[in-house]
This record gives C-alpha cells, sequence and structure tokens, in this order.
C-alpha cells in the first residue's frame, strides 16, 4: 500500500486531521492510529496509508524536531510537536498566575523551544502599572515581553504577531481570560469557520475548545491554538533537567560545595547563596522545589 505523508493540523482523542498533498492537490483527511496508540500530536509530520478518498491509516511519525507536553504522575499530554516558539499569553486582567507561567518557560526551556510573553489589554491603563511591573520578573530573566491590545489596537497588535511568528511555527498558550482567543482571530480571520470545519471533520460535536488546532498564515508559518488550562504538570523532567531550565541557576550550577546539591538546605550552595543575595527570585526557586518534589512522586498501588 502506497503511503503519503502529511501534517497533522487538528487532534481529537485518537482522531487526527492530517493536511496532504494528493496528486498536486490540497486535501484534509480523517485519519485514525492503528490499534489503541494515540501517540501523534499536532505539528507532526506522519506517514499514512489512504483507506478511502478522504480516510487514512497513520503508520509512522516522522522524527520531531520539539515536542511539548505536560504530565503528572497519572498521565501524559502533548500540546505539539516541531515547534520553533511559545507564546505565553497574560493580560494587565483578570490577574494571570506566575505559576503557570514559569511552569511554561521551563517546559520551553527543557524542549529548546524558545519563549516569548504577550502582555494582552494594555490598554487598561489602571492596570498596566502592576502587570508590567510583574512581567519585569521575566524581562529579567532575559525572556522578551511584547505589549499589546487586541481590542484597543487590532492593527497594531496583528502587526506585532505577524513580525513575531513569521517563519516560525508557534503555539499560543495562556489561562482562560487572557485575550487569546482574540489574538487568534485577529491572526487567522475566518479561525471560526476552520474550526467548525475541523469539528465536522472529526465529528467532535460542538465541543470545539477542547481540541488542538493548527492554522497555517502563510507557506511557511504557522500558529497552533491550544485549549485552555489552569495545570502544567511537569512530571517527566529529572531534577538535573529542572535545574538547568532556570536560565536565572546556569551560572551558579557546579559552584555548591557538594556536586549533588539538591539546592534545597544543603550547606555551601551556590544557588541559596545567590537566593540570599537577591540574584535569584524566591518565587521561582520555591517553583523549582516544588517542580521536583513532583517529579519525585510516584504512583502508588
Amino acid at each position: 500500500m502506497k503511503h503519503l505523508s502529511g501534517l497533522v493540523i487538528a487532534a481529537h482523542g485518537r482522531h487526527y486531521l492530517v493536511q496532504a498533498e494528493i496528486d498536486g492537490v490540497a486535501q484534509k483527511l480523517h485519519c485514525v492510529t492503528r490499534g489503541k496508540k494515540s501517540d501523534v500530536s499536532v505539528g507532526d509530520i506522519v506517514e499514512f496509508a489512504l483507506t478511502s478518498k478522504n480516510q487514512g491509516v497513520i503508520e509512522a511519525i516522522t522524527p520531531r524536531k520539539t515536542l511539548l507536553y505536560r504530565s503528572d504522575q497519572y498521565k501524559s499530554k502533548m500540546l505539539a510537536a516541531n515547534l520553533t516558539q511559545l507564546l505565553i499569553v497574560v493580560a494587565t486582567e483578570p490577574g494571570f498566575t506566575d505559576d503557570l507561567v514559569s511552569r511554561a518557560l521551563v517546559a520551553a526551556e527543557s524542549s529548546g523551544i524558545k519563549p516569548h510573553l504577550i502582555l494582552n489589554k494594555v490598554d487598561v491603563a489602571e492596570a498596566l502599572p502592576k502587570a508590567r511591573e510583574r512581567v519585569g520578573l521575566y524581562v529579567g530573566l532575559g525572556y522578551p515581553v511584547h505589549e499589546v491590545s487586541a481590542k484597543g489596537d487590532p492593527e497594531g497588535t496583528r502587526q506585532i504577531l505577524h513580525d513575531l511568528l513569521h517563519g516560525q511555527s508557534t503555539i499560543l498558550i495562556g489561562q482562560s481570560g487572557m485575550g487569546k482567543s482574540s489574538l487568534i482571530n485577529l491572526l487567522i480571520p475566518d479561525a471560526d469557520i476552520a474550526t467548525r470545519e475541523i469539528s465536522a471533520a472529526l465529528d467532535t460535536g460542538k465541543h470545539t475548545t477542547t481540541f488542538t488546532r493548527l492554522y497555517h498564515m502563510d507557506a511557511d508559518s504557522y500558529v497552533i491554538d491550544s485549549p485552555g488550562f489552569q495545570e502544567f504538570g511537569l512530571h517527566h523532567l529529572s531534577e538535573g533537567m529542572l535545574e538547568r531550565a532556570f536560565p536565572e541557576f546556569l551560572p551558579y550550577l557546579g559552584h555548591c560545595k557538594f556536586y549533588n546539591c539538591h539546592h534545597h538546605a544543603e550547606p555551601g550552595c551556590a544557588i541559596l547563596d545567590a537566593l540570599q543575595n537577591g540574584q535569584i527570585s524566591a518565587m521561582r526557586h520555591t517553583l523549582f522545589e516544588q517542580l521536583v518534589h513532583e517529579s519525585a512522586q510516584t504512583v502508588g498501588y
């Protein structure tokens, strides 16, 4: 059976929408995996075999450049494959959680994906100083922050995002209420129509917000919209991977008194000294300890 190659543009359970060119014609096909396997992600380039005119079965996933996923001690959830950058959408109001932002940054760092913060709703003048102060922590760590207003300055916002997304494969994540949908609609004017088409193709009914989907902006740029989530577990990252995913820790790694230092309460710890001297923020160190604690949890039987 002839194998074809395509890009996974939506996933719902074990059902996938694959965009492929067949005999010179661009098509979207409803594909499934063999058996109970569901290890395919949006952004994957897959090899598939046709089972009917617009349906197929996925036979293989081509090697991924990157994979972004979250996990707890029970299960993992793939967000997207082959990403080059991650845009974390925060807003002046309602308040965003630093926990989710920092976890997303750690996930990006450990996956080799470039993270950016998008501060939306900068037209809400009274809330702007506080929001700027809060994202200032991330600016200090070297993360780019882009100020936009989807409602107050749609044209300016579209331009900023277009420049940022050009030539990249990008995922947008953010808590609900941050205006992520408004940004997607600015970038992809027919996003709602495309989402309804995908929903119909995958037979997902009305649950259009529960699946991740990819939108092409031009030939070499696409943006992936993920469902809003409040939790970002990183159970799959070891302690060594975690300490290297905090850029502010890097200058001090290898300078602790003990080579197997956990940066928790050990004497002569370079990280704890930097924390004491205000070179590392208490919030970030607390998160590091929390993540190490989570990754050590095992499923009890």
